[in-house]
């Protein structure tokens, strides 16, 4: 059973911590049709994995398309955001946690 509640973290984007330690975290974004994630930076090494879905991603001002079982690494730091293209999920891992999402 998850105990973190699913919170909206802009509009039509949900996001749930699923698990965390201090040294990681893992995260669900749900994302309606055409939500967008905004550019934004942070200290922590982000993994991105498309469990569902299609994003228009930008990375430090690279632009990738990604689709159900992609991934991507966002280094510590980088400027990223992503469009939603088709509705869908992306599961985060951060490392460390993410406090803030807490």
């Amino acid at each position: 059973m998850n105990a973190y509640p699913l919170v909206e973290a802009d509009p039509g984007v949900t996001r749930q911590v699923l698990s965390q330690q201090p040294e990681l975290m893992v995260v669900a974004f749900g994302f309606q049709k055409d939500a967008v994630g905004a550019l934004h930076q942070h200290p922590h090494v982000q993994s991105t994995y498309v469990q569902s879905g299609r994003f228009l991603f930008s990375v430090d001002g690279e632009t990738l398309t990604l689709e159900p079982g992609d991934s991507l690494i966002v280094p510590s730091e980088a400027v990223h955001g992503c469009q939603c293209l088709e509705s869908g999920t992306l599961i985060d891992t951060f490392t460390p946690r993410r406090d803030d999402f807490l």
